[in-house]
């Protein structure tokens, strides 16, 4: 096995929430799928740490300092570090809109600043040492297409000001690609709102599920990589594909999760359709997660970006009876260790 120890392995803590209530199936509470995270096991190696949904019933993003010394408490007991943090900009989580009113833009960014705080107090206890903020429009690619340029314009200004306020907490945000987004739901138009936010401290956040249905042109058909007639058994296309993608959002990406999707889209609770979470060893899964995953953390003459210091592992709305099984952990964390050996690298503590 490859010795190895960067980027550190981290779980995410929110498949507990992430499409869980509001008709769907019930949460799983923070307590416990930490517990899942620091039982895996492979060969000997575990989960260095865990990225966290700054949303009930896992963290209030309210919370006082009692609160997050609460968390880094969880975290310290499991030998675990935290990482980056989702800020609730939505406006069923107290935010609004990125290209909304004048009010719902506030909230937005007031949301922001409360999670940029949360992960400020995290760092400044040791317990976070690495990570990013992330962020999204917060609105939908049908409400952001009735005008386009000018709605991109107000989500540049918008990211524009939560920037500011991050960098008052000496955070970065990353703005997530999920084609649930307006503004952010293809490829180019994630490149045009990133270019237009004029910023240093914000980037992109790359997840390979939602990623791979850029290249099919969900939501934004223009934008398509793939030919029309694209078949999942021609590998080489897939590659070019992959490629094109990425040289295009490598040079913009700051946090990267690890995920697999079978082609499709999926929803659960509230959350709006987007590229479809499957386990780490489905069978329908097109991508080779870690020769894929090497497209995000190698640059186009093969060398390691080393661009962010943890990677961590995105499973959203998986059944809950996938999510208690131990085993589904341990299949994770594999697959998670396959990619380190392929594109990691080794520092003395």
């Amino acid at each position: 096995m490859s010795q190895n120890n960067y980027p550190k392995l981290h779980n995410a803590a929110w498949p507990g929430v992430v499409g869980k209530g509001e008709g769907a199936e019930p949460p799983i509470d923070l307590d416990t799928m930490l517990d899942l995270t620091a039982n895996a096991e492979v060969n000997g190696v575990k989960f260095d740490g865990f990225d966290l949904f700054l949303f009930d019933p896992h963290i209030d993003i309210n919370s006082n300092d009692d609160g997050i010394k609460v968390l880094a408490e969880k975290a310290a007991k499991r030998g675990l570090e935290i990482g980056s943090v989702v800020a609730p900009v939505w406006v069923d989580t107290e935010g609004g809109s990125a290209m909304g009113t004048k009010a719902e833009r506030k909230r937005f960014v007031n949301q922001v600043r409360k999670a940029c705080n949360i992960a400020m107090k995290l760092r400044e206890m040791g317990i976070r040492p690495n990570g990013i903020v992330r962020i999204d429009s917060a609105c939908s690619p049908d409400a952001w297409a009735k005008s386009p340029k000018r709605n991109t314009k107000k989500i540049a200004q918008t990211f524009r000001e939560a920037c500011d306020v991050a960098a008052d907490y000496g955070e970065s945000l990353a703005a997530e690609g999920e084609i649930c987004w307006g503004g952010m739901h293809g490829w180019k138009a994630m490149v045009d709102t990133l270019e237009s936010v004029g910023r240093r401290n914000i980037g992109f956040q790359a997840d390979m599920a939602h990623t791979l249905l850029y290249l099919l042109g969900y939501n934004k058909p223009e934008d398509r990589i793939l030919p029309a007639d694209f078949q999942w058994s021609d590998r080489t296309t897939l590659t070019e594909g992959l490629a094109e993608l990425t040289n295009a959002l490598r040079p913009w990406t700051i946090d990267f999760h690890v995920a697999q999707n079978d082609g499709t889209v999926h929803g659960s609770g509230s959350h709006d359709k987007t590229g479809r979470h499957c386990p780490a060893n489905d069978p329908n899964g097109k991508l080779d997660i870690p020769v894929d995953a090497g497209h995000w953390l190698r640059r186009k003459d093969g060398k390691l970006t080393k661009a962010f210091r943890h990677i961590c592992w995105d499973g959203c709305m998986f059944p809950n009876e996938k999510l208690m099984q131990q085993q589904t952990w341990n299949d994770i964390l594999g697959k998670m260790i396959e990619v380190r050996e392929l594109h990691g690298w080794y520092e003395r503590a």
